[in-house]
């Protein structure tokens, strides 16, 4: 080796003046002279690097860097554009090892001055040192690169940075994210992953720097992170030393989506989307569901109608697609719907049902044949209304299915397409109703969900009547005993639960009931379907189990009876369909003999049951099919074991119970459209006991209506209306006419002047009490204090009986009028 040589070899020579102003770290080198040249700072970082690279950052070296760099950090700058070069040119001739040490100075010295003020300058260094790494095909500069920049991302910087943009990083880590290198595959995109995390971190917390929210930086981090998420497998791993790319790309995904806000949520979900659409993930959707159920729990609760509401913009675009691929939206939708019903109240809940039903009428309208699949998307869209739906309070339900029913056509709309649509809105109003829990059938049946409801009951398409049959089940069936009762039966039903209605219900009963019940015989009699009756009949049953008591148990009897006399007396009505109302009218019989623990009514419906069953048995359950009917000849003269009115009302009777009701009322018959609430009025009328009370004045010749009745002579009070609805009150508080107005006048005049002219005379007669029952009791306990001063008082004697004589001012009846 020899003695002296020189750093320049003769192979170097063209890259002479790049060197000449570079340190030599060897001590034998005749060029030492050259280090006086430079300046210190650029000889501390050129000590950092080793005279082997293997060896290593320099780590005496790089301390003394480091504590020069708080000494003086006004040379931050300087040394972070000085190590950027070196890089460089080390990267241009493949020597990685150096690169990779000038890297780790970078980091260290950015960790160690990051609460420099001067920081900025050195960031634009650190960026571009990393961004040169970036751009290499060596994938260890890259994952070497993106770890330093995630570094970096979790310094909290004091002084913003308002030039300086991320668009290379955010394209760089987005293509490390599909990288497909056959080594390190995983790596790079854990890497890539890793990097738009820290460009996420970065940029969202921070307004004043570049917007990440933009549609052409989205549409590129959300489909990188999508691609990786469905490239493996979907449950995230628990150990954090072995992530894999889909694990770390569903977690970014959710700290992206957290960090949404309001007017960010939809530049998040567009590109979402896009993705799903270009890939074809909505069939089979696993993929959208999992994605969709990431957004919900992700972002802020305040934000998530935003999701269902763009889901929803999205199935109207995709109005023309496959029945399978709406199907797919609706089922996504389904799943996510309840997460968004908790912050959903208001008119938000309404509009999100409203869009659900505009979907299921736009299907409707635009099939002439319901297809197996375009009926699936159907069922998936009433499912995710029922799902909206379960999760709200049950005061928002019934608003909820009144909306629902007042979007269902009229009957008068009888064409195919109008029922298919009755059809599917009344399945969704009975979706709505099987997660409603009925407390109170008041509160259960508002008029103005009531009334329409019972005009659906009389539909001529037997689907939708059944439909409505469901809906009332749903809602009487408050003890779960629809199953119990779903089939006709005179044998006791084992596992019937039932509890006595309470006063709410029986007034409920007593102001609806009949109309209840006058729809359910005029859906009996509009098909004879043993499908359609039995649904009528469970309907039946469950109101009689539900509000059964002694009040209410004579207008069921006359519902019973309208039943029977339907079946009778409808000349239209065919053999087999007579014959099953019979067999309804004494199922419902039995059973409220039993549920209202009548003894006496019970024997009297066993003995028909018993006469049935020897003489006509197609006169007891179960009911008859009419296509197994058809040639048998049936015998309907058999009125010997019809039920019979009297008979009942000698039961009640008997067992010590009002049967006037019973007696007088008329059984129900069809088609009866008395207005609600008063066609059986089981409010008796007591305006025939109210009798006129009078004051204690009796004036027979001013006897008028004024304004106070304890002051005025000849006044009475008002008599109640005899219809004790809202309607009778309304026109009792109503304004009076004008000629009511002007008579009241007159006859107020007249009083006032009979009182001003009169001689008090004439007014203390015209006012005298008729019945002296009070001053007589005075007049007597007087008289017995008059006695007992006579006896204790002999010396005044004849001055008692003096004053006696007179007529005492107490004496004196004073009318009423004059009394304070």
């Amino acid at each position: 080796m020899a003695l002296i040589r020189c750093c320049f070899e003769p192979p170097e020579l063209p890259e002479f003046f790049d060197s000449f102003v570079q340190k030599c770290t060897d001590p034998s080198c005749c060029c030492g002279c050259c280090s006086a040249l430079r300046p210190r700072y650029k000889r501390l970082v050129d000590n950092i690097f080793p005279v082997n690279p293997e060896d290593g950052l320099v780590k005496s070296n790089m301390e003394k860097l480091t504590f020069y760099s708080l000494s003086s950090p006004d040379k931050l700058d300087r040394i972070g554009e000085y190590l950027y070069q070196k890089a460089t040119k080390d990267i241009n001739r493949k020597r990685y090892k150096l690169a990779e040490i000038a890297m780790e100075a970078m980091d260290l010295l950015l960790q160690a001055c990051h609460a420099q003020t001067t920081l900025n300058l050195f960031v634009e260094s650190f960026l571009r040192m990393v961004q040169k790494l970036l751009e290499d095909s060596n994938p260890n500069l890259k994952i070497m690169a993106t770890n330093s920049f995630v570094k970096f991302a979790n310094i909290n910087e004091d002084t913003p940075s308002y030039h300086r943009r991320y668009d290379f990083f955010i394209s760089k880590f987005s293509s490390m994210c599909h990288s497909d290198a056959a080594s390190l595959r995983d790596s790079l995109r854990l890497a890539g992953i890793k990097g738009l995390q820290g460009v996420i971190r970065k940029t969202v917390s921070d307004d004043l720097v570049e917007n990440i929210w933009e549609a052409q930086h989205m549409e590129k981090i959300v489909p990188s992170l999508l691609f990786n998420m469905q490239s493996g497998d979907l449950t995230p791993v628990e150990d954090a030393t072995n992530v894999t790319p889909p694990a770390l790309a569903e977690e970014v995904l959710r700290e992206l989506v957290g960090r949404a806000s309001f007017g960010h949520i939809r530049s998040v979900l567009k590109p979402l989307l896009t993705h799903l659409d270009r890939h074809e993930l909505w069939v089979p959707n696993t993929f959208a569901i999992h994605t969709f159920r990431i957004v919900m729990i992700s972002i802020q609760p305040q934000y998530s109608y935003t999701v269902v509401e763009t889901l929803m913009q999205h199935l109207d675009n995709n109005f023309k697609s496959s029945p399978k691929t709406r199907t797919s939206l609706a089922v996504v939708l389904s799943k996510i719907i309840a997460i968004a019903a908790g912050e959903s109240v208001g008119p938000s809940a309404l509009d999100i049902i409203n869009n659900l039903l505009t979907h299921l009428r736009t299907s409707v309208s635009t099939t002439s044949e319901i297809t197996p699949e375009e009926s699936q998307y159907q069922e998936a869209l009433i499912n995710a209304l029922g799902e909206f739906a379960n999760h709200h309070p049950d005061y928002q339900k019934i608003e909820i299915m009144l909306f629902i029913m007042n979007t269902v056509p009229d009957l008068s709309k009888k064409s195919k397409g109008d029922q298919m649509l009755q059809n599917i809105l009344l399945k969704s109003l009975l979706k709505v109703g099987t997660q409603y829990s009925t407390v109170s059938f008041e509160k259960a049946f508002p008029a103005s969900f009531l009334q329409p409801l019972l005009k659906m009951a009389r539909a001529p398409h037997d689907p939708t009547r059944m439909v409505v049959m469901q809906i009332f089940q749903a809602l009487l069936d408050r003890h779960q005993n629809e199953k119990v009762l779903s089939s006709v039966s005179v044998k006791p039903y084992p596992a019937l639960s039932q509890e006595p209605p309470s006063r709410s219900d029986i007034i409920f009963t007593h102001k609806y009931g009949a109309n209840i019940m006058q729809a359910l015989i005029d859906s009996m009699a509009l098909s004879d379907r043993v499908d359609a009756l039995s649904s009528s009949y469970n309907t039946a049953a469950l109101l009689i189990v539900e509000m059964s008591c002694n009040e209410t148990v004579q207008e069921f009897l006359l519902f019973i009876l309208g039943i029977q006399q339907v079946a009778s007396t409808t000349e239209t009505l065919g053999t087999v369909h007579k014959c099953n109302l019979h067999i309804i009218a004494i199922g419902l019989l039995v059973l409220i003999s039993r549920v209202s623990g009548i003894n006496n009514l019970l024997d009297y419906a066993q003995k028909i049951v018993d006469a049935r069953r020897e003489e006509a048995s197609h006169y007891l359950p179960p009911l008859l099919e009419p296509k197994k009917m058809a040639n048998k000849s049936l015998n309907l003269s058999l009125p010997h074991l019809a039920i019979d009115k009297l008979a009942l009302g000698e039961c009640l009777q008997n067992a010590g119970m009002d049967a006037q009701r019973l007696n007088t009322g008329a059984p129900y018959a069809l088609n009866q459209t008395d207005h609600p609430g008063h066609r059986h009025s089981w409010v008796e009328s007591v305006s025939n006991q109210l009798t006129q009370r009078n004051s204690s004045a009796d004036l027979t010749v001013y006897n008028g209506d004024v304004d106070s009745v304890s002051s005025s002579p000849g006044v009475c009070k008002k008599l109640l209306a005899p219809e004790f609805n809202f309607d009778a009150m309304k026109r009792a508080l109503a304004e009076p006419t004008e000629a009511a107005k002007r008579e009241l006048r007159e006859r107020q005049m007249q009083i006032v002047r009979t009182f001003r002219e009169g001689e008090f005379d004439d007014l203390m007669r015209r006012t005298e009490p008729k019945h002296d029952l009070i001053q007589n009791r005075l007049n007597e306990l007087f008289n017995s204090l008059a006695v007992e001063r006579q006896i204790t008082q002999s010396d005044t004697k004849a001055a008692q009986l003096q004053a006696s004589n007179e007529k005492p001012i107490y004496e004196t009846n004073f009318p009423e009028l004059f009394y304070y």
